[in-house]
Order: C-alpha cells, then structure tokens, then sequence
C-alpha cells in the first residue's frame, strides 16, 4: 500500500489555497479538526463501552473450568 509523499500533500494544499483563498483554508481547517476530535472521542467511548460491556459479561456468566486438568 503506497501512502501519500509530502509531494502530492504540498500539491493538494496549494490546490485547495487557489480554489478557496486563505480565509476558507483556516475555516476548512478548523472544522476538520473539530471533526477528527469529536471522531476520536466517540470511538475512545465506543471502546471503552464495549470493554466495560464484556467485563460485566464475564462478571456474570465466568468460562467454565476444565476439571480435567
């Protein structure tokens, strides 16, 4: 899987200063950082409520022991 070089960053970001101007490249910005935060938040809650979850789970229904061993 190739990921993207600095090149082709530099080119999208010069792109995108030419299409909206540099007032609308802050605004852009500033709203995807607020989205990748609130996006990394909700899946640290989601993990943290499954992880929860499976713990109570296992609180109430424990594995069976093998008496074998």
């Amino acid at each position: 899987m190739d990921f993207v070089g600095m090149g082709e960053i530099l080119l999208v970001l010069v792109v995108a200063l030419i299409i909206w101007g540099p007032g609308r490249i802050v605004e852009i910005g500033r709203t995807l950082g607020k989205m990748m935060r609130n996006l990394k938040k909700a899946t640290s809650d989601l993990t943290t409520q499954i992880i929860s979850e499976t713990e109570e789970q296992e609180k109430d229904h424990p594995p069976p022991q093998n008496k074998d061993s």
